[in-house]
């Protein structure tokens, strides 16, 4: 018989008689109860946690105590260490569970010894800089004991090295690779599969059930609970993998891989060298052929450019004649015979893109400066997620402090298909009513009036001399950033803006300068914590409802009108509260923090769905006065 968990937490258990700084939260007791109970009765639970209930060990002691199987998943790499490095070891400790837990990634985290060996061998590398960090991987992989990017920090993450010397599921040759005793992936998902408590991210979750699904080895083998954290970003993240994807990298890899391989088998470049260049040739000029298109948008835009359609059909062929010739030599290595096996999946890929429509699917493409990729993505993702519940038989919990929409859950709750969850909500700690003000301008002319920005901008400058900077200024679009930064140049705070350097050294720089003025557009939106007086007021441009260009979000729109529903009411309004929830969270973070969140977007005030909006916010003070907002950081 386990502890009553939620006693664990209480005044007088360990946590609070061990863990510096700990305060028993009833609303952390009783999510901790109500996770147990899905636990053990293996139902659905949905728990929308405010800021500061202190979720993660809400979730992570009756995991550890059920002596049950269970995966933790989390929205970002980032969290998944501080949670596998940080809480679950204190949790550990505290309660005393003797548990095996591992932590395990996507192959993209974990050195390759096989391509770290090939790259070093090939010796193609285009600067010294490359050349030395090559130096400084082959060392360490000899000393490392789980081979994950994230121990290494003298190679920086956006080196153009790791992909040569990383894996994919398309280019890793398994059981036939010659290292794979040795393999870091390999050692890490043995350690999963014989732990108790496996953290995981989202990608990598959803990665491997949509694997398991088409009935090849799983990696999280069956568990009894599967608990997903910051579980809003799931609906978003499960479309990606339930998606078909072919794209141009794809190809270009497939042929540098042909290539290299082509130097350790003779005779094979003879065969393979003009497939490869004729597949590239074709790559390049279906992408100057979708040139004149939008950068992304519905399959029909390019289906009517008959010439785009001539080179996508060219490109088909040549696909074909490179797999033909790779056929012809596959019996000759591992290398060609999973060269082959590659190329025969992207014939799959690029037949099913072309040629497989249905209404149940939307058709769409996307552009980058030399790429392009086609998706085909379900139109609705409800069963398949409903299918892959009922296969792992488990309880599912989904938690994260921005689910509901004004107390109800019924959005989210659909786009997972969750027919009959248990839902709870628990208010956050913090007093609102103190700590917090927001405010609404007035006289801002309708979001899509040409000098909406600059309006912004003089709305927004008397808020940041009263707050003496120390603000996040979040926006709705990229373009609208880039305007505010240029007007904001002048002012006497230090100005940190997306785009100028990676996000954690602009979150680092930010916190350091104390009065900072940091402008982010969507990543700034959730996943950012910065307690304390450094950030003092959350500033949005407008309300957050998703771009209209996206087309999957279109036809999922289209669909609902055809349905005779009303996707605005249904789902654009929903998605843009909770993505509001989201932004304006970043303001309150700890029990000592005050701020003022300002919110541009004058609908909040004309549009009947602007209360929606503000019941759906922490119960904060509103007030339209300036003057309100000084007398606030006067005190």
């Amino acid at each position: 018989m386990r502890h009553d968990v939620s006693d664990l937490l209480g005044a007088e258990g360990p946590f609070a008689r061990e863990v510096s700084g700990f305060a028993p939260r009833a609303a952390q007791q009783a999510m901790a109860a109500a996770v147990a109970e899905a636990m053990d009765e293996r139902h659905i639970l949905i728990a929308e946690a405010g800021t500061g209930t202190g979720k993660t060990f809400a979730y992570l002691v009756p995991a550890v105590t059920s002596g049950k199987r269970v995966i933790v998943s989390t929205g970002t790499k980032t969290l998944q260490d501080q949670l596998f490095h940080r809480d679950l070891p204190r949790v550990r400790q505290v309660t005393g569970a003797r548990i095996k837990a591992a932590l395990l990634k996507g192959r993209a985290n974990y050195l390759c010894l096989y391509r770290l060996d090939q790259t070093h061998r090939d010796g193609r590398l285009a600067s010294r800089e490359q050349v030395a960090q090559l130096q400084t991987l082959r060392a360490w992989a000899g000393r490392s004991s789980s081979g994950d990017r994230n121990e290494i920090g003298e190679v920086p993450e956006d080196s153009p090295l790791w992909p040569r010397v990383t894996s994919t599921a398309e280019n890793c040759l398994g059981a036939d690779c010659p290292m794979f005793n040795d393999c870091f992936v390999v050692k890490a998902r043995r350690a999963a599969q014989e732990a108790d408590l496996v953290v995981v991210n989202h990608h990598l979750l959803f990665a491997d059930l949509a694997i398991k699904q088409e009935g090849f080895g799983e990696i999280l083998p069956g568990a009894n609970a599967f608990i997903l954290d910051e579980a809003h970003q799931i609906p978003e993240l499960a479309g990606q993998f339930f998606s078909v994807s072919f794209s141009a990298r794809q190809l270009q890899e497939l042929g540098s891989d042909a290539e290299a391989e082509c130097a350790s088998v003779t005779g094979a470049f003879a065969v393979l060298r003009d497939p490869i260049a004729a597949t590239t040739s074709a790559l390049r000029r279906t992408r100057l052929a979708l040139d004149k298109l939008p950068a992304r948008g519905a399959f029909t835009a390019v289906e009517e450019d008959r010439f785009a359609m001539a080179e996508l059909r060219e490109l088909q062929g040549a696909l074909h004649a490179l797999e033909a010739a790779l056929a012809s030599q596959a019996e000759r290595s591992r290398g060609l015979t999973a060269l082959h096996e590659r190329a025969q999946g992207l014939i799959e890929k690029l037949d099913q893109v072309l040629d497989g429509a249905s209404h149940d699917w939307v058709h769409w493409y996307e552009l980058s400066s030399h790429g392009f990729a086609l998706h085909a993505t379900p139109l609705d993702l409800a069963p398949p997620l409903r299918n892959l519940r009922l296969q792992s038989r488990a309880a599912w919990i989904l938690t994260s402090a921005t689910l509901s929409v004004a107390g109800e859950f019924g959005h989210f709750a659909r786009q997972l298909g969750l027919d009959d969850p248990v839902t709870l909500s628990l208010p956050s700690p913090f007093d609102y009513a103190n700590q917090a003000l927001t405010y609404l301008p007035r006289n801002l002319p309708d979001p899509s009036a040409p000098d909406y920005t600059d309006r912004v901008v003089d709305a927004v400058l008397p808020v940041l001399h009263a707050s003496r900077g120390r603000a996040f200024v979040l926006f709705t679009s990229h373009r609208a950033l880039r305007r505010a930064a240029e007007r904001l140049a002048t002012q006497p705070y230090p100005l940190f803006v997306q785009g100028t350097a990676p996000r954690h050294q602009l979150l680092t720089a930010f916190r350091a300068s104390g009065n900072g003025v940091l402008l982010g557009a969507a990543s700034f939106w959730e996943g950012v914590d910065v307690a304390g007086e450094a950030l003092s007021c959350v500033i949005i441009d407008k309300l957050p409802f998703a771009a209209p260009d996206d087309p999957v979000l279109e036809a999922r729109l289209a669909a609902m009108r055809e349905a005779g529903g009303n996707p605005f009411v249904q789902w654009q309004i929903p998605s843009a509260v909770i993505a509001l929830k989201q932004g304006a969270g970043r303001l309150i973070r700890d029990v000592n923090d005050r701020g003022v969140l300002v919110l541009c977007d004058p609908r909040l005030s004309t549009r009947p769905y602007g209360k929606l909006f503000l019941r759906s916010l922490p119960p904060m003070p509103v007030t339209r006065e300036l003057a309100d907002v000084q007398t606030f950081f006067d005190a």
